[in-house]
């Protein structure tokens, strides 16, 4: 079976293709389109489609319009209510639902040859679920799967089980109760942009002390039936509010610190009643915005009662795409292959790079290994853009489409900060060599996606600054040598020369634009940027080159 997954209806759009029950392409709109994000979350923009990135999906894999089984389309019109039925003020929310009753012959208006009779709606918590507990790898026994984001038609929670790949919801909580949006509001008191910069709020929370949590406990509350209650909060009795580019102060931070704790405890509650609710399934797995919050997935899989958490990569409304076709891939009889990866996007042949590098007229070389170069330029304290391979999906660099940095070096943060234009507040991630893990860091193993934060060993922190978050934690990614070779010579080049098994990975993107995704793209940041090689699959072109004639 042939399944194409879309999400357009609140952000993040994009699209996924299951050939099958193997995921073959799956890429966000943003990386064709260049908008970050997609799009805003209004009802107004919930017509655009992913039509790029779905046309791309098909394209890759030499599968025409016609020849689809199915289009799974991420949310379900029939199951929406009106807002203020639901608790939410947004006057616009029927033309929303109004355009996804639409979506059928918006699709085959952007896909020539499609037939709407072909396009399935899958309810938009179902689609994440899908693209959780169907894509994680083999749990030999039941898998309990959470979802918590901002919202979906009625609800912005589910819990369940799945069996045999079918899935048992045990407890959904309808609006307007949701941690998502919470979270979104806090966001946007704090002065950032809700529904994009909520990993901000995260960050900003290490610095600062919960003073507010005893008020957060009697505000926002577990229930006993698995759900739970969020009630109207004063943002400014806590905190003033910011301005859009604003300066914070301590408490901004002591706020972002006390609504990050009661977050953290609330999960813990919803996934222990799940476990119990579930018979005692030993692996989770999550997806849904709130999943991508690394410190609470870390605490998750510390404190709570689950051998395993498996968090999807594409966790927030993007992964839907994949979960919504694999969810309707299930339903025609194919039974669905764990994820390998999240290497899904676009990528480039040796030819079509070399083609790139003649075209823009740099002067670049091939060495003999591309890793030992790149390790070399490193270890001399150069930043590094690292471009291999296939874009990820998801909002995590993880090796694909990279800067790379020295770990050891305390001015790094400051330099790879100033990169970006993104605040100074902000911690950078390292990569470790996976059989080096142990050595390091503490937490959960492996962490192929950098979804958890790991505490950093007291012996390693001085030499590690970069990558030591004030709270001493790291947001690790393990790199394994069978599925990440270039990545791994390169790690391990690089500690023969250093000592250190690690190296600075955050994404190869400037502050407010989507992760490069073209050869051109990745060009175009190393001439405007302080950026000393640019490593283009096994080429190289160095800073100081440039000046010169190949």
């Amino acid at each position: 079976m042939r399944v194409l997954g879309i999400n357009a209806i609140f952000h993040d759009p994009a699209a996924a293709l299951v050939v099958d029950g193997r995921v073959v392409a799956a890429a966000e709109e943003e990386r064709f389109s260049r908008r970050k994000h997609g799009k805003r979350p209004v009802p107004f923009s919930a017509w655009e489609l992913p039509e790029l990135s779905a046309a791309w999906c098909l394209a890759s894999a030499g599968i025409d319009v016609d020849a689809l089984d199915a289009v799974a389309y991420s949310f379900d019109p029939g199951l929406c209510r009106d807002a203020a039925d639901l608790g939410l003020s947004d006057p616009w929310d029927w033309l929303r639902v109004d355009y996804a009753r639409r979506a059928p012959q918006f699709l085959a208006a952007a896909l020539p040859g499609l037939d709407p009779e072909k396009v399935r709606f899958v309810p938009h918590h179902v689609a994440h679920a899908a693209s959780a507990g169907l894509a994680a790898p083999p749990a030999g026994d039941d898998t309990a799967v959470l979802v918590l984001d901002g919202r979906g038609e009625v609800a912005s929670h589910l819990a369940g089980v799945y069996r045999d790949g079918r899935l048992s919801p045990l407890y959904s909580q309808q609006l307007p109760h949701s941690l998502g949006l919470l979270y979104e509001d806090l966001t946007r008191h704090l002065g950032f942009l809700h529904s994009s910069d909520e990993y901000k709020v995260m960050a900003l929370a290490s610095y600062g002390q919960p003073r507010h949590l005893g008020q957060l406990r009697d505000l926002v509350r577990v229930t006993d039936d698995g759900g739970f209650q969020v009630e109207r909060i004063d943002w400014s009795s806590m905190a003033k509010a910011v301005a859009a580019g604003g300066e914070l102060a301590e408490e901004h931070a002591d706020l972002a610190s006390s609504v990050q704790v009661r977050l953290e405890e609330v999960i813990l509650d919803l996934s222990r009643w799940l476990y119990d609710a579930s018979g005692g399934a030993t692996t989770l797995a999550m997806a849904g915005g709130v999943a991508l919050n690394c410190v609470a997935n870390a605490r998750l899989a510390a404190e709570g009662p689950y051998r395993d958490v498996w968090v999807q990569p594409a966790a927030g409304d993007s992964g839907t795409a994949l979960g919504a076709a694999l969810h309707v891939a299930g339903e025609l009889g194919d039974r669905s292959a764990p994820m390998a990866g999240a290497d899904l996007g676009r990528g480039w042949s040796e030819e079509e790079l070399e083609a790139e590098l003649r075209r823009a007229a740099l002067p670049y070389t091939r060495p003999a290994s591309i890793a030992a170069e790149a390790a070399r330029v490193l270890a001399d304290n150069g930043i590094v853009a690292w471009y291999q391979g296939r874009s990820e999906y998801g909002p995590r660099a993880l090796g694909h489409r990279s800067l790379l940095a020295h770990p050891g070096d305390p001015d790094t943060t400051r330099r790879m900060n100033d990169v970006k234009g993104r605040e100074q507040f902000r911690p950078i991630a390292p990569m470790v060599r996976a059989e080096r893990f142990a050595e390091l860091f503490d937490g959960v193993y492996p962490s192929p996606y950098m979804l958890f934060v790991h505490r950093v060993k007291p012996e390693w922190r001085d030499r590690i600054p970069a990558v030591t978050h004030v709270d001493g934690t790291a947001r690790v990614q393990t790199v394994h040598a069978e599925t990440e070779p270039v990545v791994a010579e390169l790690l391990a080049e690089f500690e023969r020369r250093t000592g250190l098994p690690v190296v600075v990975n955050t994404s190869l993107n400037t502050a407010g634009r989507p992760m490069v995704d073209t050869p051109r793209e990745a060009m175009e940041l190393f001439g405007s940027a302080p950026v000393d090689l640019l490593a283009l699959g096994p080429f190289a072109v160095h800073r100081g080159a440039l000046g010169g004639a190949r």
